[in-house]
């Protein structure tokens, strides 16, 4: 596999510092770092990332993740390894992610068990979270980035 072209924020250089600041804010919202990174693994699962479902699993595997919760975030509901926090997160992740999947995109349940767990400047950050993954879903899969084609531990401004 070949990607189409450079990650377009490499080739616009001005670009990835406001990026590398919204990440850094989201990160200091209150929302814990692991659950981040397993929404971010999920959203990318259901986008087709392959080059962020790669980078969402080492990261995870990096930070001492068990290896039967990376396995199971694309079944996270029929699995025993979430708590009930992550749950409500990785529901609205996949309910933000998949707008047109239905009448109602986020249906209130899903948003009164987010907002059960997470206070609002934490729901802001979750929200902000999923938008940005799914932004880096779709410039990744759209220029098809490869898995693995950059060497992430020398990435530290991306986390």
């Amino acid at each position: 596999m070949k990607a189409r072209m450079k990650n377009p924020a490499m080739l616009l250089p001005d670009v990835m510092q406001p990026i590398h600041a919204l990440v850094g804010v989201v990160k200091k919202g209150g929302v814990p770092a692991r659950t981040l990174e397993l929404v971010h693994l999920r959203v990318s699962q259901i986008n087709g990332c392959s080059f962020c479902v790669d980078m969402g699993a080492r990261e995870l595997k990096k930070g001492g993740e068990a290896d039967e919760r990376m396995f199971a975030v694309a079944v996270w509901r029929e699995a025993p390894y979430f708590t009930d926090a992550e749950r409500a997160a990785l529901a609205l992740a996949e309910a933000a992610t998949r707008l047109s999947d239905r009448a109602d995109p986020v249906p209130d349940d899903v948003w009164e068990d987010a907002a059960k767990h997470y206070d609002e400047p934490a729901l802001a950050a979750l929200i902000l979270h999923i938008a940005l993954i799914n932004c880096f879903n779709r410039v990744n899969v759209t220029t098809r980035q490869v898995a693995g084609s950059v060497k992430w531990e020398a990435r530290e401004d991306l986390r």
